[in-house]
């Protein structure tokens, strides 16, 4: 059977540093910090006081007011970027056939902040069950493709997929799949989240794993930098519309990129820490180039996981070391979440829109935020530190991966 061929003609971005997908992709390239003190509750006995929020987001700009009090905030990105991804493709919802169009979504967590209310709302009664009638479809992760297609009307594949912050580059991975087996001839994919929220920042603290640089808010997702401390928390939400290639032409849509392919695999380690030797890292690189068909030297620029964890960051370039040998100094390296922070299960669909990006602009976003060279990293490797770079990209790879040893990695190409 022959696969059939893959392209992204829609793109959706709700991000820390811009709520449109021109606005992300200028706060990109102007190295802009999306990290904040926090606003959606008082974090002042908290270790970390600080988030990249959305910010000047109104749902009730997009959704019916009474729409909007249905869905949790992480279902609101969703569905807001979802529109903006269908728009940019130019797609008449109404005479395409809506058998053959699906939603594949990812999310980490889903509705926190749904959960916590709730749960909290219990906990200070007198021992009631009074619940909301819509505590439990405004908390569930596959809630997000459900409300999109139920808005649309698509009736193809739809379901969430949940790893962690690798979520939505399995959500990609997944809708490529789907397409090159003919099961659908369009899927908008993505991922969505909003854990800016008391549980959130507090069970993350709790772990260590966020950065605790409270005087410095602005500077403290800061990759590869010997000084870093912990991730960042981010919220938001990225779109894509993956279309099979001859659907897209016989329509005349503007193609971005082609998804050429996507690889997977299991560090099978630890709960939260990265192998040191990212054993599983190098195996998901070398397993979407081999999806591909592509040679480590056809890879131009690489968007890293890069969470600025002291572990997490070293491990990975080790890996891109190993998979990339020689050719690893003539790739552009760069980390988004120096300025978005780490927006968990949606972190793979805006940094695949970075990447995507990149290829049409030439222009390689930065790592913003690096002052003290980390001697654990090869000083050969091109971090794209601080400024972003121009240069031609034909192939771009994205890196994601979650809590459990999930690893995801997405490649895209300049269309032929």
């Amino acid at each position: 059977m022959k696969l059939k061929r893959v392209v992204v003609t829609g793109l959706g971005a709700l991000t820390p540093i811009g709520n449109t997908v021109e606005e992300y992709w200028n706060g990109l390239v102007n190295g802009a910090s999306g990290a904040a003190m926090i606003t959606h509750f008082d974090p002042s006995k908290f270790k970390t006081q600080f988030a990249c929020e959305v910010k000047n987001f109104d749902p009730t700009d997009f959704i019916d007011r009474k729409e909007a009090r249905r869905m949790d905030p992480f279902a609101q990105y969703a569905m807001v970027t979802a529109d903006e991804a269908l728009k940019d493709s130019g797609l008449d919802v109404e005479k395409v056939n809506k058998l053959r169009v699906g939603v594949i979504w990812g999310a980490g967590i889903g509705g926190l902040k749904t959960f916590q209310e709730e749960v909290t709302n219990f906990a200070l009664g007198d021992g009631s069950p009074r619940f909301n009638p819509f505590f439990i479809p405004k908390m569930i992760a596959d809630i997000a493709p459900g409300l999109i297609s139920i808005k649309h009307g698509f009736m193809g594949p739809n379901y969430t997929t949940v790893s962690a912050c690798a979520s939505s580059a399995n959500a990609i991975i997944d809708a490529l799949n789907n397409i090159r087996l003919g099961n659908a001839d369009i899927i908008i994919t993505g991922g969505s989240e909003a854990a800016v929220t008391e549980a959130g920042m507090g069970g993350f603290n709790a772990m260590h794993a966020m950065s605790t640089r409270n005087d410095d808010p602005k500077t403290a997702s800061r990759p590869f930098d010997a000084n870093r401390d912990g991730f960042v928390l981010g919220e938001g939400s990225g779109a894509l519309v993956l279309e099979e290639y001859e659907h897209a032409v016989a329509r005349g849509a503007k193609i971005y990129a082609e998804v050429i392919g996507g690889g997977l695999s299991s560090d099978a380690y630890h709960m939260t820490a990265p192998h040191p030797e990212g054993i599983g890292v190098v195996a998901v690189m070398q397993n979407c180039l081999r999806n591909a068909g592509l040679k480590p030297e056809d890879v131009d620029a690489i968007n890293t996981h890069g969470t600025s964890t002291p572990l997490g960051d070293v491990a990975e370039l080790k890996a891109i070391g190993k998979v990339f040998g020689d050719c690893a100094k003539d790739i552009n390296i760069n980390s988004t979440k120096s300025m978005t922070g780490h927006l968990l299960g949606a972190a793979g669909a805006v940094e695949a829109i970075a990447s995507i990006l990149a290829m049409e602009n030439g222009i390689v976003p930065p790592t913003i935020n690096h002052s003290t060279v980390d001697e654990n990293i090869d000083p050969a490797l091109n971090l794209t530190l601080n400024k972003a770079q121009k240069r031609t990209v034909n192939v771009a790879m994205s890196n994601t991966f979650g809590f459990g040893g999930h690893n995801a990695c997405v490649v895209f190409k300049k269309l032929d």
